[in-house]
């Protein structure tokens, strides 16, 4: 019954890793879906988009079986730390992180230069703010499979690659 959060910047792998977690048998939820998430106007007016605190309770109140993977990263969803076995932070280098953006085909966010000068700032301002409240971090940039394999050990599969770095 082993949940993990799987979290990390724009560009760092999470829908993909969600993906090939769930064609392994796994139990991946994607977050960044209008069922899990919502737009919440902050009192600056700008928006940022939020967990749904009641669907996420949820998700993890109800979890009884095998190994749950959440993957997303939203503002709010600290408040949810304690409920999570582990917290594993995706990571790359912003250039690998920025050529994976301007490639995908499955989210148009970070194709224009200003949605690209976010991510950088958000690279260099909300990361740090990740590393310190992980329990793992996972550098992307090594193959897709190992970073897998990785995210499997943590829920009790197939022992963790070299290269896991606990905290």
């Amino acid at each position: 019954m082993v949940k993990i959060l799987i979290t990390g910047m724009s560009g760092t792998g999470k829908s993909t890793v969600s993906e090939l977690l769930a064609a392994r048998g796994h139990r991946a939820v994607d977050t960044d879906t209008d069922q899990w998430s919502r737009w919440e106007t902050l009192p600056d007016g700008t928006a940022d988009w939020v967990w749904r605190e009641p669907a996420i309770s949820e998700l993890l109140a109800g979890h009884r079986d095998g190994a749950l993977f959440v993957v997303g990263c939203k503002s709010n969803q600290g408040r949810f730390y304690p409920q999570f076995d582990q917290v594993v932070l995706l990571s790359a280098p912003a250039e690998i992180m920025l050529a994976r953006i301007a490639t995908r085909t499955n989210n148009p966010f970070g194709k224009r230069p200003a949605e690209r000068a976010a991510i950088l700032r958000d690279l260099a301002d909300v990361q740090p703010l990740l590393r310190a409240t992980c329990t793992v971090e996972i550098d992307t940039s090594a193959p897709i499979d190992e970073v897998v394999g990785q995210l499997e050990g943590l829920a009790g599969g197939p022992e963790a690659p070299a290269g896991t770095a606990g905290r």
